[in-house]
């Protein structure tokens, strides 16, 4: 995992790519306490719990390469035998 920090909030996350739509994100404090966004999502019930600012930040990074996919891969039941 690589560590990223947040261009808006400057929080830091561990972050891992796995695809472009997959990306594995471990928050290294509370994300409701240290994320504006999320801090303000919480009060609303039935809100998507998630920082776009954080997503984007993530996704820019990836697109300039600093954020590499994982090069990990997991078996698929049903094609290994």
């Amino acid at each position: 995992m690589r560590q990223v920090s947040c261009r808006n909030c400057g929080n830091r996350v561990l972050v891992e790519k796995y695809s472009n739509e997959h990306t594995s994100v471990q928050w290294l404090e509370d994300s409701a306490q240290v994320c504006p966004e999320l801090a303000r999502a919480s009060d609303q019930p039935f809100t998507q719990r998630s920082c776009s600012a954080l997503r984007d930040t993530i996704n820019d990074l990836a697109d300039a390469g600093a954020v590499e996919m994982s090069e990990r891969s997991y078996p698929v039941p049903g094609i290994l035998s």
